[in-house]
C-alpha cells in the first residue's frame, strides 16, 4: 500500500493518505487543515473514507470541508467526539481496495485515540500515541497511567521493524526507541501528567 504524507496547519500536523496500488482506492487520515493540500495529496486516487486517529482540533480542523468535498464516510472511534458515519474499535480490519488496515485502540493522550496499521508493510499511523522522543501529552495522572498501559500492551507488541508515522514530526523505527521506552516504563512516575520524554 502506498503511503503519502503532508504537514498541514499551524501546528504542522501530519495528514496521511493510504492508497491501494491495484485499485487506486484511498483513505485520508486526519484532515487537520489546508483542504487544497489534502485534496492534492489524494490526486490520482479514488477516496473511499476519512479516518480519524483522535478528535483534537489540529487533527480534524478540515474534517467538515473534506467530508463535503469527497462525499465519503467518516470513520472514528466508537463513542468518540467525532460525528462518525462508522464507529471503529480496536481489532477491526478495514479494506482499502484489495489491501487492509488493522485498527488498534490506543487510549491515553485521548480516550478515543486509534492507530492504523498497514497489513502488507510494517507501517502504523500512530496519531499522537507515541513520538520519537516520548509519548503523547496527557492531562491527568489517570490518562498518563492509561498511556503506560497502551505502550506496554499495544505499541511494544509490534515488531522492531514497525515504522511509526506520528501526528507531528518524522517517522521512526520502533526498534530504535524500544530500549528507551522500556526504561521509561520501568520507572515509577508517581502522579505525573503532561509532556513526557523517554529520558524522564
Amino acid at each position: 500500500m502506498e503511503l503519502r504524507r503532508r504537514a498541514v496547519g499551524p501546528w504542522s500536523m501530519n495528514a496521511y493518505a493510504l492508497v491501494c496500488p491495484e485499485t487506486r482506492a484511498s483513505v485520508l487520515v486526519d484532515p487537520g487543515d489546508d483542504p487544497e493540500t489534502l485534496e492534492a495529496m489524494l490526486s490520482g486516487t479514488r477516496p473511499a473514507a476519512i479516518l480519524v486517529t483522535h478528535a483534537h482540533p489540529d487533527h480534524i480542523g478540515a474534517l467538515v470541508e473534506m467530508r463535503r468535498r469527497l462525499q465519503v464516510p467518516v470513520m472514528a472511534h466508537g463513542g468518540g467526539a467525532v460525528q462518525a458515519d462508522q464507529q471503529l474499535f480496536g481489532g477491526e480490519r478495514l479494506a482499502v481496495g484489495r489491501r487492509h488496515l488493522r485498527v488498534h485502540a490506543a487510549p491515553g493522550h485521548t480516550a478515543d485515540q486509534l492507530c492504523f496499521g498497514v497489513e502488507d508493510r510494517p507501517d502504523v499511523i500512530v496519531g499522537d500515541t507515541i513520538f520519537d522522543g516520548g509519548p503523547g501529552k496527557t492531562w491527568s495522572a489517570e490518562d498518563f497511567q492509561t498511556t503506560l498501559t497502551t505502550l506496554r500492551r499495544v505499541v511494544l507488541s509490534w515488531s522492531d521493524d514497525t515504522v511509526c508515522h506520528p501526528g507531528h514530526g518524522a517517522a521512526f523505527r520502533l526498534g530504535d526507541v524500544r530500549p528507551a521506552v522500556e526504561r521509561f516504563l520501568a520507572k515509577d512516575h508517581g502522579r505525573f501528567c503532561g509532556d513526557a520524554t523517554w529520558e524522564m
